[in-house]
């Protein structure tokens, strides 16, 4: 420590624009910039105490770590008073799924009358209040900021997603779960984690018996069945044969009935408002969670019968005849094949999907994107987040993967992808886009620019609908 030992903050950031009047600022290196650049702006900005991995020329107290990425975690947690411990804290980490299973821990929890918070892909949000939040997981400083403002909003629950990333750079270190879920795991990410086997590890990784209470594992997934066998914690097993299971009695594109089989011989039928069979899977992985917290089956029930429509989850643009038109966030070989899957019995016509790669991100699983969208009638490839790659070069990817027998349609200009595959569209079929979900911007060449998926499917649809 070099100054004053005895300094008090109120605050932690790694991000010197967040610096506020008291608190803390912690120097990272990151890949594009390096923080103790920056601790004479956070000087400047109020900041009472730096934390650095070497001494900087500022006449601020500094607290000198080895690796500060590291120590930002427990650091944070500890100057917000460690508010995961005061929380009901529920993870779910996986491929998929994620942000579905914890909309509907949510869902649940909110249906028993407790005040609920969510973290996530879609939204973060204390009780109705969203809080801004750029990644799936956050930053470790965000993070536990995050989990404070929750409890000073008098939240109960929280249902978080975890991601492989947040998991393998330490943001949510020093975070107690009460529950921590598994829900399946595919190729994803690995220009990040180099191989499965790196990537499973990064995700199992979360079940620490030093921060996890129990354990709700999908044992339907190779992977889950693995980690059941080896994590060190109490375990609620979910999928066929396991301790909470279900199958679905019937199916629509825009509901699940189901017979859900709970421990100690509770079965309970249940009219699920979100279609896809594979929600199967996430309605368990949720029911396992809040039974792990201790919530009856009749109120595991009654919450998930009041599951919300999912952004950008199987969201149906338009579901009237004599054209369906849904959105989907499906973005990995596994997710693409799900929703088509999925769709399939419900279609009485063709199905044409719309999908394409996001740029700088995992290139090994886009030919394996393009048969996964093979599986369609009719595929329309195009541009994702193409980000700083040249889009026909990512498009030329995942068509690679695509059969011989099959000749997609290529339209780089997503908008246009969209208005060609509704405007094709017979009485009967089905078109899918796929890979962007809720998202309302697309990245390219250093700007993002306004772009909703469902926005100009309904344009789309409307042009359709306008006589020539």
């Amino acid at each position: 420590m070099v100054g004053d030992r005895q300094v008090r903050v109120i605050d932690a950031t790694h991000d010197s624009r967040q610096v506020v009047a008291g608190g803390l600022f912690i120097a990272v290196v990151g890949t594009s910039a390096d923080g103790h650049e920056f601790c004479a702006v956070a000087e400047k900005a109020g900041a009472a105490a730096l934390m650095v991995s070497r001494p900087v020329a500022v006449d601020l107290p500094q607290l000198i770590v080895a690796d500060t990425r590291r120590a930002m975690a427990p650091v944070a947690a500890a100057i917000h008073g460690n508010p995961s411990r005061r929380l009901a804290l529920v993870g779910v980490t996986g491929t998929n799924g994620k942000t579905t299973s914890t909309f509907l821990i949510e869902a649940i929890a909110r249906s028993k009358g407790l005040v609920t918070g969510l973290i996530g892909t879609v939204m973060t949000r204390a009780a109705d209040d969203l809080i801004p939040n750029p990644r799936t997981t956050p930053e470790a400083t965000d993070f536990q900021r995050i989990l404070a403002v929750m409890v000073e909003r008098g939240v109960q629950v929280v249902a978080a997603e975890a991601s492989s990333h947040a998991l393998s750079l330490g943001r949510i270190e020093s975070t107690w779960f009460e529950v921590a879920a598994f829900t399946n795991l595919s190729p994803d990410h690995l220009d990040f984690h180099g191989d499965m086997e790196s990537y499973f590890a990064a995700k199992a990784a979360l079940f620490d018996p030093e921060r996890v209470g129990t354990a709700v594992i999908n044992v339907d997934d190779p992977h889950g069945a693995r980690l059941a066998g080896q994590v060190a914690l109490p375990v609620v097993t979910v999928g066929a044969g396991a301790d909470l299971s279900g199958e679905i009695i019937e199916s629509t594109t825009r509901s699940l009935l189901i017979e859900m089989r709970f421990p100690d011989g509770f079965d309970r039928r249940l009219l699920l408002p979100l279609g896809g069979t594979f929600n199967l899977e996430n309605a368990l992985v949720a029911a396992g969670c809040t039974y792990a917290l201790g919530y009856t089956p009749e109120e595991i029930v009654a919450g998930l019968e009041q599951a919300p429509q999912i952004p950008g989850r199987l969201e149906t643009v338009s579901g009237d005849h004599p054209v369906t038109v849904i959105v989907d966030y499906a973005h990995t070989p596994a997710g693409i094949e799900a929703v088509l899957a999925a769709m399939r019995p419900h279609t009485a016509g063709r199905l044409l999907v719309v999908v394409g790669a996001g740029g700088d991100r995992d290139r090994s699983k886009r030919p394996a994107m393009g048969a996964a969208a093979a599986a369609a009638d009719v595929v329309v490839l195009t541009s994702d987040n193409p980000r700083s790659e040249d889009p026909a070069a990512i498009i030329s990817q995942v068509m690679s993967g695509i059969p011989r027998h099959v000749v997609p349609i290529v339209e780089p200009d997503r908008a246009r992808a969209i208005d060609l595959a509704v405007s094709m569209a017979e009485p009967g079929d089905a078109v899918m886009i796929l890979g962007k979900g809720h998202e309302r911007g697309q990245e390219a060449a250093g700007r993002i620019a306004a772009f909703d998926d469902r926005l100009i499917a309904r344009a789309a649809i409307e042009r359709r609908g306008r006589p020539t």
